[in-house]
């Protein structure tokens, strides 16, 4: 009977596992999974995405060992692991989910290349995306550079149906050596990461979950309240998807098998602003594929010698919550205390730091992707590129967001600010937008001395406006 080495990547989970499901109905399967920090760039520097590694990685062996198979778990090179583990346990093939970040896919070809040399087969299966990012063109068969084309255009495909948990598994009867999950070096040397517990389960099992209180509580609400950060109706989904512990395809036919037994046009809107939002991770991987250096460089090359100005200590205070801008600093407290920030407040703070500080978006991009349990180095790179007006569908560079505007109309009542902010709790919602204007009997009743227990704004919102024009402005006339 063949043996098949089933190598376990960004797809750790059972269901809609193609590599998992193939293997099981051809032979004997041998469940591996490598950590090869020098080969994974990006996710090996980011703390809080090998936070949830770490604990998705032990969600997974459990459930493998609940249908009879024992995950072998090792660390470093993958080509020399997996060659020791095919010529250990004389296995036959390797199968294994595709990857679509550029240096992964040069390093996947000299596997497939070196593996199929040795006389062992090796297969690749589709499964991370919804769709294949090389199979979609416009009609001049060039890259889509738009998001609402590329979203017409996917509406047009068809999407594969998710497999289901492989029965009748044939496990490989040998023990091979491995290490435990705690000896890959995932977790942070300081454990600044421990309190992430409080707000997350990861694995697949903490991720179904995740989807049916979803779809259950806050999807009728996604379409009106999504920008609302205190509201709770976004699907928090995203670190789960990250690391593969629940299918994008899965997600997607539950959601459209929802328009069809659901008549009221409102859950039909939050649909499809939903799907909307997993469309928008395509175009994330899209872009990739097809501009790979847009992790670190910006996709219009004018952006390049964009006159960057802000300081070290400026960028240290927005890291911490520190600007004296109330939705600003509590985005950034929620992102160090949770992973995560609601995606509204995800675009404001990346303006500011941008538009307001001048501080370059790569640097930026590099304190999300070691903060973010929900790290994605495509939906990252996009993400600042599209706010910074450098990416290939990007905000206008003249959109500036106004931090006070954005939080009087998504924050009204200030009940997200409070949260986050805990020394502006007690404040009045008149104020707490912006508490450099409030009386200074106001300030003493609720115990605020600013510049000590809540900083002044650390730039002017309408000098930082002007400055960011002019600076754009440069780039166009030089370009």
């Amino acid at each position: 009977m063949k043996k098949i080495v089933v190598w376990f990547r960004k797809d750790l989970r059972l269901h809609d596992n193609p590599a998992l499901w193939e293997a099981a109905q051809q032979g004997i399967i041998i469940p591996v999974f490598i950590w090869p920090e020098k080969e994974e760039r990006e996710n090996a520097t980011s703390e809080a995405g090998k936070w949830w590694l770490h604990h998705s990685l032990i969600a997974l062996e459990k459930k493998l060992e609940s249908i009879g198979l024992s995950l072998t778990i090792r660390r470093g090179n993958s080509l020399e692991e997996l060659s020791s583990i095919c010529k250990q346990t004389k296995a036959n093939a390797v199968f294994f989910c595709e990857r679509y970040e550029p240096s992964i896919i040069r390093r996947d070809g000299t596997i497939i290349k070196n593996l199929l040399s040795n006389g062992t087969e090796v297969r690749s299966f589709p499964s991370n995306l919804l769709f294949t990012p090389s199979d979609l063109l416009n009609q001049k068969n060039e890259p889509y550079k738009v998001f609402t084309a590329f979203w017409k255009r996917t509406m047009r495909e068809s999407v594969n149906r998710p497999l289901p948990i492989p029965v009748d598994i044939v496990p490989y009867d040998q023990v091979l050596s491995s290490l435990r999950v705690e000896e890959l070096g995932l977790l942070s040397a300081n454990r600044w990461d421990e309190k992430f517990h409080t707000y997350w389960e990861p694995g697949e099992k903490g991720a179904i979950t995740i989807w049916e209180q979803f779809t259950g509580e806050g999807l009728s609400r996604y379409a009106k309240d999504r920008d609302i950060p205190s509201a709770n109706s976004v699907s928090f989904l995203s670190p789960h998807l990250a690391w593969g512990d629940i299918s994008v395809r899965s997600v997607w036919h539950s959601a459209k098998g929802m328009i069809e037994v659901e008549s009221e046009e409102y859950m039909h809107s939050s649909i499809d602003a939903f799907l909307r939002q997993l469309i928008w991770r395509e175009f994330a991987y899209y872009q990739l594929n097809h501009f790979p250096t847009m992790l670190h460089a910006p996709i219009r090359e004018k952006f390049s010698v964009f006159p960057w100005q802000g300081s070290n200590e400026e960028f240290a205070k927005w890291k911490k919550g520190l600007t004296g801008y109330p939705l600003v600093d509590a985005g950034m407290r929620e992102l160090w205390e949770t992973g995560v920030i609601h995606n509204r407040v995800r675009m404001v703070v990346a303006s500011f730091l941008v538009k307001h500080l001048l501080i370059s978006w790569v640097e930026g991009s590099k304190w999300f992707s070691e903060t973010l349990v929900d790290f994605d180095a495509a939906s990252n790179a996009m993400g600042w590129q599209w706010v910074a007006g450098s990416g290939i569908d990007a905000a206008p560079y003249f959109r500036i967001f106004n931090p006070i505007l954005q939080s009087q109309k998504f924050d009204p009542d200030g009940l997200y600010i409070r949260k986050w902010v805990p020394e502006l709790a007690e404040f009045p919602s008149k104020y707490i937008h912006q508490p450099w204007k409030a009386p200074t009997n106001l300030l003493h009743e609720s115990g605020i001395v600013l510049g000590k227990t809540y900083p002044f704004p650390i730039i002017d919102h309408s000098f930082a406006r002007i400055r960011a024009l002019e600076a754009y402005a440069q780039v166009k006339n030089k370009s």
